[in-house]
């Protein structure tokens, strides 16, 4: 069953058109017929069993019921170290596959990529594009929030507001994320801190610290920025969430 992205909200009951890429794509591209059962998405939260109909040249999502939303429970946010080639676009395919809330990249000390405001928002565009495509795949209801690449200063302020923000740090060695599980059993928004290529800097590290952060290790091997990052989500999501 295909999913299609609505461009406007909607309820059971009622006939939404679908956002224009995505009737190009059903009628040009599928060539779906009237009638056709599809999966329709508000990008808000909800999602919906419903069928294809066409009128005028639109094409309409006729909303039959809701379907469940296969969001989390647990908010699960990633501030990730700004990372060379297309490494972020992986992370955010794969990281929205898993339950990510929110991808955060962040110009780190060793990030080796710079960012100016021009290229942020070209790539923080690119990455929504990704996300919102991986969503209609892994049937969730809705796509994490993506910011533009943040300053060192701009990603602390958010993180000092967190309920609980986990720091996967190669110098760590004995604070595992078991352990973080059973001190904090109940937390529900998680931040996890990734550094790039070249880690995370020793200063980095104090102002973390500062924020009442844990530093945590991801085991004996030493993991590529994007191995990590995932690794981290999944474990998260495996002792706070639903996998």
């Amino acid at each position: 069953m295909h999913t299609f992205y609505l461009a406007e909200a909607g309820a059971a009951g009622e006939r939404i058109p679908l956002e224009r890429e995505e009737e190009k794509h059903a009628l040009k591209v599928l060539r779906l017929s009237d009638g056709d059962e599809i999966c329709a998405l508000d990008g808000r939260g909800g999602r919906f069993q419903a069928r294809l109909r066409i009128w005028g040249g639109r094409a309409f999502a006729e909303l039959e019921a809701p379907l469940a939303d296969n969001e989390p429970a647990v908010r699960i946010s990633l501030y990730q170290g700004l990372p060379k080639a297309d490494k972020l676009e992986w992370i955010a395919q794969k990281g929205t596959e898993l339950g990510l809330s929110a991808l955060c990249p962040v110009q780190m000390r060793s990030s080796v990529v710079k960012s100016n405001e021009k290229d942020g928002q070209k790539r923080q565009e690119r990455l929504e594009r990704i996300a919102r495509e991986a969503v209609k795949q892994c049937r969730r209801s809705m796509p994490p929030q993506i910011t533009p690449p943040l300053t060192w200063a701009q990603a602390l302020k958010r993180l000092s507001s967190c309920e609980l923000v986990l720091v996967p740090w190669e110098n760590e060695r004995a604070f595992t994320l078991k352990q973080a599980r059973e001190a904090y059993p109940n937390a529900k928004d998680i931040a996890i801190v990734i550094g790039p290529e070249g880690g995370i800097a020793r200063e980095e590290i104090e102002a973390l610290t500062a924020l009442h952060t844990k530093c945590i290790t991801l085991g004996g091997r030493i993991l590529r920025t994007e191995t990590a990052a995932l690794a981290a989500i999944a474990v998260v999501q495996t002792l706070w969430g639903d996998l």
